[in-house]
């Protein structure tokens, strides 16, 4: 199990959340850094636009109970958050690679913040943020890991 499906099938079936929750961080960037593209393609960028839009994303879900079973229980909870946190981020920096770190980022807060199941299926630890960013004071420096060795979920 992974969340390959529900990532691939979030935008089709989440009924508009997903663009509130893409616009309200779009809203953020503008604010806070003018324009978009303009923020500094760093790991604070990430921290900020990620954690904004994911906690943002997090109430939206507490203030509006049927929001959640409208999401399958909590299955695509997951995608929408982590996708809306990847989304703003890329549009704050400009950079696709910050938005992957910002969507394993919200994957973390999701597991942290909310029950992730369907029908009994839960989120199982599929690698996440070791794939996003490389760590040589904790790994052999020949082994390291970056968005290319990411499993392809279509095989």
């Amino acid at each position: 199990g992974g969340v390959g499906f529900t990532q691939y099938a979030t935008a089709a079936y989440t009924d508009n959340v997903l663009d509130d929750f893409s616009y309200f961080g779009k809203d953020y960037v503008e604010v806070k850094y003018g324009e978009l593209c303009s923020a500094p393609n760093n790991m604070d960028t990430v921290l900020d636009v990620g954690s904004e839009v994911a906690f943002y994303s997090f109430e939206q879900y507490e203030e509006y109970p049927a929001l959640l079973e409208t999401h399958f229980g909590g299955s695509q909870r997951a995608a929408v958050v982590s996708a809306a946190a990847g989304i703003s981020t890329a549009f704050a920096t400009g950079n696709g690679q910050t938005g992957l770190s910002a969507w394993y980022l919200a994957h973390t807060y999701t597991r942290t913040y909310s029950r992730i199941g369907f029908y009994g299926y839960t989120y199982r630890s599929m690698g996440c943020t070791k794939y996003s960013l490389s760590e040589t004071t904790k790994v052999c420096t020949l082994n390291l890991r970056g968005s290319l060795n990411y499993p392809n979920y279509a095989m």
